[in-house]
């Protein structure tokens, strides 16, 4: 019985209608109670066959366990297109079949189909829900073989086919079918009729329901309309085959005046389908037979106060029928249930409620319609041509439907003219192409999206020498041609495609054959009668299935996945993943990571990335800002107002209410900050007279909303405990009034802030913000409330090790009955090892190493094991980190292991479709303890749900929670000289050494340098001072240096130009300079008492403006000097091979230069005018400690740009954002918020004026300066050296140089 059925809330009194409904609101009875042989008392005259072998064989003699005759039913032939037919008298519900072979034989059926029927026509095959059709027969003539139907079937009619029988005999069966009488009120409309129930008093229910069965041909039709004084009216239409629920408020036709859901396809099949519809306040579940939608609609749609009904037809006024384009309903209905309310029985005893209008008859009346169905390549019909004689005027016409854009629909010869028709689909549309011997090819084309599963008519004409191509009657355009066709006697119609004999005589076909149904067959004006084909009395055929439509929506329901677009053939559909953002046959797997870690690990650098949070879940994915700092990973989520905003005071406003929109989405935050092991927001609160939180009652002045969904009152502030309604100076006792936890609690009239992280994840994201204390006299106030930024992902580096092959990880049953996705990395030193398995009675998934290279994905739904390999070039047991991915769908299994090319392995087009699993599902191992995995997986997730496995790890002896050694996979991402460090999960690189930073030591650290510009970085001291945290930066000042190693690029127009320099305590030096010619030279003098060696190198055209690179490698006296990448020059030194006692390295112009030979002294005070970029010495990079780290050993003359002129783009530099608080925690800023940082809630359009006018004046000056760079730039035709003195702003810059770093660069300027 249907759990959803209700009790009778309508007061009719009477009890016998109550029960009645009870049974009839689903016309079923429960399978416990309809359990009785239905064949036992029918007469042998219920029974029919194809044919039957002898009298004694007949149909009449196949009862189950009957030895009369000859003990069964035997056809003549044994071949599949034998049949046995049962008339049951009435509509019944059947619940099982049974079969036996027959008695004393050989004889029987080892599989066969089911169709059932409700007028002997027409016929529908039983499908279990996976789709198979196909029921396992028996293994003997005796013994029985029951199937329960997964679905009960309500028909008069059964027909078993035969699809195999025992390879010793031939076809043999008996048949017993179980279930019990089926009662029902029926009522048919002819499209001219309906029913008109007036109901009083209204429903006063709080949940309202509609339910009804229908059968009908036509695809388009009104099944019923309520409507009430209100104006809110609800109708239920068919059309073009899909049911379709229109809610509509008020009278008027707009869309915004009606919601629509459209369910269900194919309708119009002339079977029963079952419809509910059940509604509560804005919720609506819908039923159509075994499709259920749940769909959320508008409150103005959600009140139903219906006073009356038509059942079979509209309730519209005559002016509105123009927007009803379904027409009345023309079939039959049964069951019809309105609110518990029955109303079909109501009509049949004449209640005073009911209006008859037109023909309606409590019986279903149907028409009789033989169609055919063409399955495969070799489907076809051969009719002969109907004619006495030759004829000069001929038609064949017939209706289709199909899901193929392409296929021959008919075929004919022409003998007397040497030629062929054929009538075929092309782009879903008809064409007709005419051949004729020696004459050109004639083509027609018409009509249109043909292929959308719905009825076509098409009619061939010809007369009076023309030919004539019709499509869907006066809906599509005529096609004519005048070329004179003659059809003469003895000629064959093939429609569907040709025999299998190539030699078949008139039948050639240079087409796909057709896949769909055909009926209404006309040749001639004369029907042709199918049942007669069937029978062999007429034509032939071959693999055809007749008095029936095999047609199936295989996007109804949809098996696409994430809103995919799904379009289907005959035998298959396909998913359109475009724009979705995943991929796979359903469009199932993210295309996307589910974390900021997770690309980082790929190599990516800061910047947005989609974040897909649950992989193949729910969640959409979203563009989220991954901020790469060295060391962690942050994902950084924004919100409407992340800038310091003014509080105004306002007469009559007691308080100030904030509210945050975050650019992701409620379930996108909640899972970021679940997955997180860390989350924190900031929060500043600067005041002058605006208390935080002290009042004398202690309910505190202002609080703010926090935490997943809606959240809740917090009321505490960045830096202190949950509840506490403390600040961070509270927290460490250093608030301006130690009687107070907040600074702004003093109520001081001097500007002071308090300023935070927030780091409860449970209380994250801020949602809102509250303050009251806005309206005293002398109030002011201003808040910031930072965006949300969450780093580490806690699900990327779960992880165990399996120390031996018997220790396994048990988890819950897997459940991916449709479809299911799993990934997880791995790192062995084993050569094979099961990584999952999961197993049900038969089926089954396995993903194993099979072997040091391969890796095998196994599993089983029913139609046998499937298997997906993929082998690698290289052994996988390396013990570095690999990554699976493994899909399987109802399409198709896939398998991808690291970047290689997926593999994949169709599944049958129409075999079992769901996975179904009942064991636990074990990880590294399997349930009999063999073939264990040794070795670490790490990241495992099931549908996008990752498995703790390191929290069962910890309670399940021979595995351990954790894995580390992810440096051996990982360290290559740590590029120029970066270290991979290793942590307990994950790992970061240590960029110290290295003259570059960023997350993966890729990011430069350059800068722009003028004339006057110098840096400086002092060598005393260093013995004491560690430079980036590395001790292998350590250069002592006293030890004489044997060997050094510098690096740097540049780019500049100036020669001479002096790039770097290194002095020391006792008159020597090391400088890297240009020549007059352009050319590197390295100047030495490791002895104070001796003039500079020069090394010059041979490579020149140095000071061209681009970019160019040194590398100088000094050990003892032997130098190796390489530009760019030309080959490496040699050179030996004379002097002495120590460099004693280092003072200083200096970039740009040197102030001192007293020890300096004169010219090299003369260069050096000349300053530098271009860019240098990514400069180290040994383990020392002055940019990085003048740019990045200003407390350390560097000083600064005249400002120092950044900028990326390093680079061969020549862009601006990487937006790797740090972000930081804009106050110390705790710490008292004394003095007024600075104007320009402030957002003015109530002046903002005074705000967007002064940011015009900043802009407007910036860019005048901006101008203004450009020109006068412009005027004194200086420039030679052979690129001299430009005098400090005429040009003190010279930028580095070439007519030829698409790199210039000019004023197009985006440059930060540090002032130290």
């Amino acid at each position: 019985m249907d759990p959803r059925r209700r009790s009778i809330h309508e007061g009719t009194g009477i009890i016998a209608q109550v029960a009645l409904l009870l049974l009839l609101s689903s016309g079923t009875v429960a399978a416990d109670m309809c359990e009785s042989a239905m064949f036992t008392h029918l007469p042998p005259s219920s029974f029919r066959s194809s044919s039957h072998l002898s009298s004694s064989h007949g149909p009449g003699f196949a009862k189950l366990n009957r030895r009369d005759g000859a003990g069964g039913w035997s056809p003549v032939s044994s071949d599949r297109y034998q049949w046995l037919e049962v008339d049951l008298g009435g509509r019944t519900q059947i619940t099982a079949v049974a079969t036996q072979g027959r008695y004393g034989s050989s004889d029987w059926l080892t599989a066969y189909l089911l169709m059932f029927s409700d007028t002997g026509h027409n016929w529908r095959q039983y499908r279990q829900e996976d789709g198979i059709g196909m029921f396992s027969g028996n293994t003997n003539a005796d013994s029985v073989v029951q199937h329960k139907l997964q679905q009960t079937v309500i028909a008069r009619y059964l027909r078993l086919i035969p699809l195999d029988w025992n390879t010793n005999g031939r076809i043999g069966l008996r048949i017993e079918a179980y279930g019990c009488p089926y009662n029902s009120d029926v009522v048919g409309f002819t499209g001219q009729s309906r029913l008109l129930f007036r109901l009083s008093p209204k429903p006063t229910m709080a949940k309202q329901s509609i339910s009804l069965n229908f059968k009908t041909l036509k695809n388009s039709g009104t099944l019923l309309h309520a409507d009430g004084q209100s104006g809110h009216s609800i109708s239920l239409e068919l059309e073009k085959g899909k049911l379709v629920l229109r809610l509509q408020t008020g009278r008027g036709v707009s869309p915004a005046s009606q919601h629509l859901v459209s369910l269900g396809s194919l309708l119009d099949d002339q079977h029963w389908h079952h419809f509910v519809v059940e509604h509560q306040s804005t919720h609506l579940n819908l039923t159509v037979d075994k499709s259920t939608l749940w769909v959320q609609i508008p409150s103005k749609f959600a009140h139903w106060d219906h006073d009356q009904i038509s059942v079979g037809a509209e309730l519209v006024l005559s002016s509105q029928r123009s927007a009803r384009p379904s027409g009345n309903f023309h079939g039959c209905l049964e069951n019809v249930i309105y609110n518990g309310l029955n109303l079909v029985y109501l009509a049949k005893q004449s209640d005073q409620r009911v209006t008859v209008q037109g023909n309606v008859t409590f019986s279903c009346v149907e028409p009789v319609s033989v169609a055919m169905t063409f399955n495969g390549p070799h489907s076809l019909l051969s009719l002969p041509w109907m004619m006495e004689t030759a004829s000069a005027a001929s038609s064949v016409g017939l209706q289709f439907r199909t899901w193929d854009r392409e296929g021959l629909l008919l075929t004919f010869d022409l003998p007397k003219q040497g030629g062929v028709v054929w009538i075929y689909l092309s782009k879903a549309k008809l064409c007709l192409r005419l051949y004729k011997s020696g004459k050109t090819q004639q083509e027609l084309t018409t009509g249109s999206s043909l292929s959308d599963g719905q009825w076509h008519s098409m009619e061939l004409l010809f007369r009076r020498g023309h030919v004539t191509l019709t499509v869907d009657g006066e809906e599509g355009a005529p096609t004519y041609t005048n070329t004179p066709i003659t059809i003469t006697k003895g000629t064959h119609l093939y429609f569907g495609g040709c025999p299998i004999e190539d030699d078949a005589e008139g039948c050639r076909n240079p087409f796909n054959s057709f896949r769909g149904c055909m009926h209404s067959l006309v040749v001639n004006s004369q029907p042709v009668n199918l049942i007669m084909v069937q029978e062999r009395l007429l034509g032939s055929y071959s693999q055809l299935q007749i008095d029936m439509c095999g047609i199936s929506d295989r996007c109804s329901p949809s098996h696409c996945e994430h809103g995919a677009s799904c379009s289907q053939s005959w035998s298959t559909f396909h998913c359109n993943c475009s724009g979705s953002g995943y991929s796979g046959a359903t469009c199932h797997s993210s295309i996307h990571e589910q974390s900021c870690e997770a690309y980082k690990h790929k190599g990516k650098t800061s910047g947005f990335y989609y974040i897909d949070v649950d992989g193949s879940g729910s969640i959409k994915p979203q563009l989220i800002y991954c901020n790469m700092t060295e060391e962690k990973t942050w994902m950084v989520i924004e919100h409407n107002n992340t800038e310091l905003t003014r509080v105004q005071a306002s007469l009559g406003k007691k308080q100030h209410s904030a509210h945050f929109a975050y650019t992701s989405e409620d379930e996108l935050l909640d899972a970021v900050i679940s997955q997180s092991e860390h989350c924190v927001q900031e929060v500043a609160y600067h005041c002058k007279m605006a208390r935080l939180f002290n009042t004398h009652d202690g309910a505190p002045h202002s609080w703010w909303v926090g935490g997943p969904t809606g959240g809740q009152v917090q009321s505490y502030w960045g830096g202190a405990q949950p509840g506490s309604q403390q600040c961070a100076c509270g927290v460490q006792n250093k608030c301006l009034d130690p009687r107070h936890q907040c600074n702004c609690d003093a109520d001081h009239a001097e500007w002071t802030n308090d300023s935070g992280l927030l780091t409860h994840k449970e209380n994250l994201p801020v949602r809102s913000l509250v303050l009251r204390d806005i309206n005293r006299p002398g109030s002011e106030s201003a808040y910031r409330v930072g965006p949300l930024r969450c780093h580490g992902d806690r699900n990327i580096w779960n992880a165990a090790f399996f120390d031996k092959e018997t220790s396994y990880l048990h988890f819950p049953t897997f459940h991916g009955e449709l479809s299911a996705d799993i990934s997880f990395l791995f790192k062995t030193a084993a050569s094979s090892g099961v990584f999952l398995e999961n197993l049900g009675i038969k089926d089954f998934i396995r993903i194993e190493l099979s072997s040091a290279s391969e890796v095998l994905f196994s599993l089983d739904v029913g139609n046998g094991p499937l298997g997906v390999r993929v082998k690698a070039d290289a052994p996988l047991n390396d013990n570095k980190w690999h990554r699976v991915r493994a899909e399987r769908n109802i399409k198709e299994a896939s398998l991808q292991v690291d970047e290689l090319p997926a593999a994949t392995q169709e599944a049958p087009a129409d075999g079992h479709i769901h996975l179904q699993l009942n064991s636990q599902l074990f990880i590294g191992g399997t349930a009999s303890r063999q073939k264990g995995f040794r070795g670490c997986v790490r990241a495992l997730q099931l549908n996008g749900v990752t498995l703790d496995l390191e929290a069962r790890a910890q309670m399940t002896p021979g595995v351990e929670a954790g894995c580390p050694g992810h440096c051996t996979s990982y360290g290559s991402l740590c590029q120029h000289q970066g270290r991979c460090v290793e942590r307990p999960s994950s790992f970061y690189c240590d960029c110290s050494p290295s003259a570059f930073t960023g997350a993966f030591c890729d990011r430069e650290v350059s800068a722009s340098f003028k004339p006057s510009t110098s840096v400086s970085y002092s060598f005393q001291g260093s013995k004491e001072r560690v430079l980036n945290h590395s001790s292998r930066a350590h250069v002592s000042v006293h030890s004489g240096l044997r060997a050094e190693n510098v690096s740097l690029s540049f780019r500049t127009v100036q020669t001479p130009a002096l790039l770097l320099c290194i002095t020391s305590y006792h008159r020597e030096h090391l400088a890297l300079l240009l020549n007059k010619q352009s050319k590197l030279e390295v100047a030495y003098r490791l002895d104070g008492s001796r003039v500079s060696e020069v090394l010059t190198s041979r490579v020149g055209n140095l000071a061209n403006g681009q970019l160019h690179s040194i590398t100088l490698n000094r050990d003892g006296d032997r130098v190796t000097l390489q530009v760019d990448q030309n080959i490496v020059e040699y050179f030996n030194l004379t002097s002495d091979v120590e460099f004693n006692g280092l003072k200083s390295m200096i970039l740009g112009r040197v102030q001192d230069t007293t020890d300096f030979d004169p010219e090299l002294a003369r260069i050096a005070a000349a300053g530098f005018t271009g860019c240098l970029s990514a400069v180290l010495f040994n383990t020392i990079s002055p940019l990085k400690a003048a740019l990045l780290h200003p407390d350390s050993s560097s000083t600064v003359i005249s400002p120092l740009v950044q900028s990326r002129c390093g680079s061969p783009s020549g862009g601006s530099p990487a937006a790797e954002t740090i972000h930081t608080l804009s106050g110390h925690s705790g710490s008292v800023e004394m003095g007024q918020p600075l104007v320009n940082a402030v957002k003015n809630d109530s002046a903002l359009i005074g705000g967007v004026i002064a940011l015009v006018i900043f802009v407007t004046l910036s860019a005048l000056a901006i101008m203004a300066r450009f020109l006068y760079r412009r005027k004194w730039t200086c420039r030679s035709e052979d690129v001299k050296a430009a005098k400090p003195d005429d040009c003190p702003e010279l930028p580095f810059s070439s007519q030829n140089n698409s790199h210039s770093t000019g004023s197009s660069e985006n440059q930060k300027e540090y002032f130290i």
